[in-house]
């Protein structure tokens, strides 16, 4: 039992219902306001900003997340509507807990990352807001569904894993040629989805010991491709090599193991 498996036990009923429909409502409030307030009010008054944070704006440690990840309307239905298919699938597959988890860890990832970046450069205008986390969330979605189609402008059909390969190379560049704080925002944002799909792996299938089980069961099960039945198994002949030749089972080998007359009696007793 992996640690995520111990946290649901202990947690998992304080896990948020329905997050997915939650964070778009959120969004879809966020856009409102900065279309009333004429795109002002979001780094104005909700952005994730550590220095106004730090000097009488703590609300900012939430407010950012109503961010809308476009000022477009109509876009904006579009990528709102997507964003909730994949983070519901993400839920129905991981459970609310694991969602949850996901989320907030990548949540509090942005929180970190803007106050390391602000406590090394002192910059009062280091903003972030949750790009990297909505591309974390995609990036997942595309681990679990690779061939999953999506209609790129309601028209193209491409597979995920395809958007997924270009992201990760956006974020390559990014990373290379952003400062500091843009390597900060990245690594931080995606902390979530390599916590989840390293931590998670079964590496027992890896491990030298596991390796060499399986090399020494292929060994004792190969499988005949000569199209003959019977197969010694210290010389390898078979009755097509000799009509002649007779082939027994041995009863005290550990396993069906075949040999001709000339090493039914002289073989090693396989144990």
């Amino acid at each position: 039992m992996n640690w995520l498996n111990r946290l649901e036990r202990r947690f998992g009923r304080y896990a948020i219902q329905n997050l997915p429909l939650y964070i778009v409502v959120m969004y879809a409030v966020g856009a409102v306001l900065n279309i009333i307030s004429g795109n002002t009010i979001y780094y104005a008054y909700l952005s994730l900003n550590p220095y106004m944070i730090l000097h009488g704006q703590p609300w900012r440690i939430v407010t950012f997340l109503i961010a809308a990840p476009t000022t477009s309307i109509i876009f904006l239905l579009f990528v709102l509507l997507f964003y909730y298919s994949i983070c519901t699938q993400l839920s129905n597959v991981w459970g609310a807990f694991r969602f949850n988890l996901y989320f907030f860890i990548g949540v509090l990832g942005s929180l970190l990352g803007a106050f390391l970046v602000y406590f090394i450069t002192r910059d009062p205008y280091i903003y972030m807001d949750t790009y990297y986390l909505n591309l974390s969330m995609f990036l997942a979605y595309a681990a679990i569904f690779p061939d999953a189609m999506v209609y790129l402008y309601g028209i193209l059909p491409l597979k995920v894993k395809w958007l997924a390969y270009l992201d990760a190379a956006f974020l390559v560049y990014e990373f290379v040629m952003g400062g500091l704080g843009d390597k900060t925002a990245i690594v931080v944002s995606l902390l979530n989805f390599i916590l989840f799909f390293v931590s998670t792996r079964n590496y027992k299938k890896i491990s030298p010991r596991e390796i060499k089980r399986k090399q020494k069961f292929h060994d004792n099960v190969k499988v005949n491709t000569t199209g003959t039945r019977h197969r010694c198994a210290v010389c390898g002949r078979t009755e097509k090599d000799d009509p002649n030749l007779e082939f027994r089972y041995c009863s005290k080998c550990n396993g069906d193991y075949e040999y001709c007359n000339d090493h039914l009696f002289t073989h090693t007793h396989v144990k």
